[in-house]
């Protein structure tokens, strides 16, 4: 992917630094995510495995000041800029007005509407105050302990979480919020899973339009598969597999690995967020 001399989003809020971390990233990763994982199936509480993680860890320090990390922020700014530029020209299609999203980079620990923005925990989006919540050493644990390396593994991740801010300006994210209060605990996590499928299919609607445009970005061969093995890196069966050595559909909120890579090649092929209406279709 060529990204050099894109367009920077000013929609980032860089905050690396001034967590509680003192400006280092400290233990956590998808090792702390999988152990969370397994804590929560057996009924615990699984903030206490990421609050450990974030207090102290195995030690592991990344300084946010490299010339590496200085790096991905730029090339973030550019993916960010890039959905943006997209949803505008496909709110503008459906005669709506796109808000943009912001992008809050941290180090280790930092505070949300949602709550505590914690490095181990991964990406999130929150909807009461419309930011993207990111740690990017995540993109490192992205690519060596989930191996789902490259940089347009690492697009997927900020175009999903864009996706999260798309569902919410349609409505969609509020509807289904509503509607996991009133059900079971299953049946809650099968509307999270149709969340994140849809998703997944809108960050693929944004991979197809922006390479129609290629203004921001210019995508390359092998950019599509490096998505596709990211979509499956994040799966339920394999975050579970990996953490327990079996799997529990029925907790499933994300969806499989074989799922988030179909609707993001959905996505992909068709560049409709009409054919990403996870909510209808008969098979997920």
């Amino acid at each position: 992917m060529r990204w050099d001399f894109g367009r920077r989003s000013q929609n980032v809020e860089d905050r690396r630094g001034r967590g509680g971390m003192g400006g280092t990233v400290i233990g956590g990763g998808i090792g702390t995510i999988l152990l969370a994982i397994v804590v929560t199936l057996l009924g615990g509480d699984p903030s206490v495995i990421l609050q450990q993680a974030a207090s102290g860890g195995s030690g592991r320090q990344t300084d946010v000041t490299s010339p590496e990390a200085e790096r991905q922020v730029e090339f973030t700014k550019v993916v960010l800029a890039d959905t943006e530029d997209v949803w505008s020209e496909v709110f503008r299609e459906e005669g709506i007005p796109y808000r943009k999203p912001t992008l809050v980079l941290f180090s280790g620990r930092d505070q949300s509407a949602c709550g505590t923005a914690d490095r181990a925990a991964g990406p999130f989006y929150c909807p009461l105050d419309e930011k993207v919540y990111l740690d990017l050493s995540f993109f490192r644990d992205l690519a060596t302990e989930m191996q789902a390396p490259g940089d347009f593994a690492q697009a997927y991740v900020v175009a999903h979480e864009v996706g999260h801010h798309v569902q919410k300006q349609l409505g969609i994210l509020d509807k289904v919020h509503g509607l996991q209060s009133r059900v079971s605990k299953t049946q809650s996590n099968q509307l999270s899973v149709r969340l994140e499928l849809q998703a997944d299919c809108f960050a693929g609607v944004w991979a197809n339009r922006s390479q129609d445009r290629q203004n921001n970005l210019v995508l390359e061969q092998g950019d599509l598969e490096e998505g596709l093995r990211a979509a499956s890196s994040v799966g339920d069966d394999r975050l579970q597999m990996q953490a327990q050595g079996y799997v529990v559909p029925e907790s499933f909120n994300h969806g499989s690995s074989e799922q988030r890579m179909r609707w993001f090649r959905q996505g992909v092929k068709t560049g409709d967020p009409g054919q990403c209406d996870t909510f209808n279709a008969s098979k997920l």
